[in-house]
């Protein structure tokens, strides 16, 4: 039986990043739309909350007891409440560290869990989106293929690479012909043949700075083959990443209809809040059904996957409905401020932009 009530633990960490949101992330997230950038300082804070080495065991030397997809997206859901940008910028290094957990051999823990409990986030990310039409994940573009010493040779482009300028490792996804599935490679930023193009220009979440990487005969070690030479289950860790997007547009959602509850609230037109005139009132009543909906799909699936059951159908749906939600409850936002919601003083507009790219942001977040 699903239990959706918060263990003690769970309810101090939703209490802490609830705070740190709104202290120290809202009141900068306009200035970081604006110039490209979170502050070192915010980002530092979030990491000192200590959510990603909460999340991982206390076998592979974290804090926790078992890895729980509930208590990340728990978390998830208050960072992008704050802001999604800085989420998917504080939760980068989750991209290789809940794939090592999952699936990484012992000697890749022993060589590469450290990096995750320090005291600053450490340079790594992964890539898994590319820059194609129907990009489909459970087959990339992307290939990896033996050479003749015995080595995985990488070739194909990436795209939506957060914080790969100046990364240290890379966890590239690519179709393994060999074996017939989608494998994950830790890669060298700096190794020969992986090129790193301008950061990209988007729509929205444009605090977080994003690439493109193209990858011509890059050779990997069999070593860096996550999971070894058993590889991976990837479509488990695509699970684990779509519900990450559930969640984090569930908390994108609320920060929406919050605001606009209280600017209808305090918006007098003919002399009455517009809070009670019905198509406002009905409206926002719809955006909270939806709100409630994506985030019990989103711990549906999350509570799934932590019991080991397959999830990879509630995972999708999750994400899929999550993603158009988010689409319905900003833009009623921004309907409700009227004209104010199309002036970027306002953060609905912010939170438009952003949820726009849910549908695109496969590989961007996992929990």
């Amino acid at each position: 039986m699903i239990s959706l009530t918060p263990t003690s633990e769970q309810q101090m960490l939703i209490d802490a990043v609830r705070r740190y949101a709104a202290e120290v992330v809202r009141p900068a997230a306009h200035d970081a739309d604006e110039s490209g950038a979170f502050p070192d300082r915010v980002v530092q804070t979030g990491w000192e909350l200590g959510i990603l080495p909460g999340s991982i065991p206390e076998s592979l030397g974290g804090f926790a007891e078992t890895y729980s997809a509930v208590t990340g997206v728990l978390a998830y859901e208050e960072l992008a409440y704050g802001d999604l940008a800085l989420a998917l910028q504080l939760m980068a290094p989750a991209l290789v560290a809940v794939p090592l957990v999952l699936a990484g051999t012992d000697t890749q823990r022993e060589q590469m869990m450290d990096l995750f409990l320090g005291e600053t986030p450490p340079p790594v990310t992964a890539a898994l989106l590319e820059p194609a039409i129907a990009f489909d994940p459970l087959h990339p573009a992307t290939t990896a293929t033996r050479d003749g010493d015995g080595c995985y040779v990488l070739n194909g482009k990436k795209a939506y690479v957060p914080l790969a300028e100046g990364a240290h490792t890379i966890l590239i996804y690519a179709w393994n012909a060999d074996a017939g599935q989608v494998d994950g490679f830790f890669v060298d930023g700096g190794a020969e043949g992986l090129t790193a193009g301008p950061r990209e220009k988007l729509m929205g979440i444009r605090a977080l700075p994003t690439y493109s990487l193209t990858l011509e005969n890059v050779r990997v070690d069999p070593a860096q083959r996550l999971g070894g030479e058993a590889g991976i289950d990837f479509g488990r860790i695509l699970a684990h990443s779509r519900v990450a997007l559930a969640a984090l547009a569930v908390g994108v959602m609320r920060a929406a209809l919050d605001y606009a509850i209280t600017y209808a609230k305090e918006r007098v037109q003919f002399g009455v809040p517009i809070a009670t005139k019905q198509a406002i009132a009905f409206m926002l009543a719809d955006c909270a059904i939806e709100i409630d909906s994506a985030r019990l799909m989103a711990w549906e699936a999350a509570w799934k996957l932590d019991q080991g059951q397959a999830a990879g159908k509630e995972a999708y749906l999750a994400k899929e409905y999550a993603a158009k939600a988010a689409l319905m409850v900003t833009d009623s936002a921004v309907q409700t401020l009227g004209g104010h919601g199309y002036i970027r003083e306002h953060p609905v507009e912010r939170w438009l932009r952003n949820a726009r790219g849910f549908a695109t942001f496969e590989g961007l977040a996992i929990v």
